[in-house]
Formats: C-alpha cells, sequence, structure tokens
C-alpha cells in the first residue's frame, strides 16, 4: 500500500502547498507582538490554511485545465463539482479537526512547552502536520482506488 512511489506522489502533491503554508505560519507568527497567545494561533492557523489551499485549489484546477487541453476538450461544470467534491473529501474532515482543535493547541502548546517561540512554531507545525497529512493521505489513496 505504501511504497517510495507513494512518498513521491504525495510529496509531489503537497509541496507547494505546504512551502506557501510554512513561510505563512513562520511570517503570521509574527502578530505574537500584538496579540495574546491563542489568538495568534489561530491567525498562524488561518494564514496557514489561506496559503494551503490557495496553493491546492490553483494546481489541481490547473492539472484539470492542462489534461483537458492536452485531451482537446473544454472543461465542463460537472468537472469543476467533481474536483471540489474531490478535494473536499481528502481535506473535509482533517481540515475541521485540524483548524478547530489540532494545529491551534500544538501552535499555542509547543512554543511553550519548548521555551524557544520560534522552535515552538516549528515544532507545532510539525506536529499539526503530521497528524492532518496522514488523515489527508489516507482520504486521498481512498478517492484514487474508487476512481479506479
Amino acid at each position: 500500500m505504501f511504497n517510495k512511489s507513494n512518498f513521491k506522489e504525495w510529496f509531489d502533491r503537497y509541496k507547494y502547498a505546504e512551502i506557501a503554508a510554512t513561510s505563512a505560519a513562520l511570517a503570521s507568527s509574527q502578530f505574537s507582538r500584538i496579540f495574546d497567545g491563542l489568538v495568534t494561533a489561530y491567525l498562524i492557523t488561518f494564514a496557514e490554511y489561506f496559503a494551503f489551499y490557495g496553493v491546492v485549489v490553483f494546481m489541481a484546477y490547473q492539472k484539470l485545465i492542462k489534461t483537458n487541453r492536452l485531451l482537446g476538450k473544454k472543461t465542463s461544470l460537472k468537472e469543476l463539482a467533481i474536483l471540489t467534491r474531490n478535494l473536499l473529501l481528502e481535506f473535509g474532515y482533517p481540515a475541521l479537526l485540524d483548524f478547530f482543535f489540532i494545529r491551534p493547541f500544538c501552535m499555542y502548546w509547543m512554543p511553550i512547552l519548548t521555551e524557544n517561540y520560534f522552535m515552538g512554531i516549528l515544532f507545532g507545525k510539525i506536529s499539526a502536520d503530521s497528524i492532518f497529512y496522514g488523515l489527508a493521505i489516507l482520504n486521498y489513496e481512498m478517492i484514487k482506488r474508487k476512481q479506479k
């Protein structure tokens, strides 16, 4: 089920979105100079989500357009609906759990536990990402199996 080619596929699928999300998290962590820890944790989470899903949706849409262009056909509303459905199935409940509970918890507590704000944000992000990607990858693999 999980082999080297799976990891490459997942890495290629999520890498640009993750780079954007990490950059947004680090940049928005500067809100800690203005707001308290919990508010900052949610601001970081929102910034990460905006960056991550902006890239995910853009890349999925571009891939669909490119595939259809190679096939010489226009992209239909049905194809866009299927794309939207698949993204919701892949990221739906992992995103809700992550946004409301896991990521803010990790972003709030890791800086406290590490006693180093910057390292705490990085460890918090890695901890939250591990849970999020584990769930999202399971969903992604189930969607791929259903499409075969």
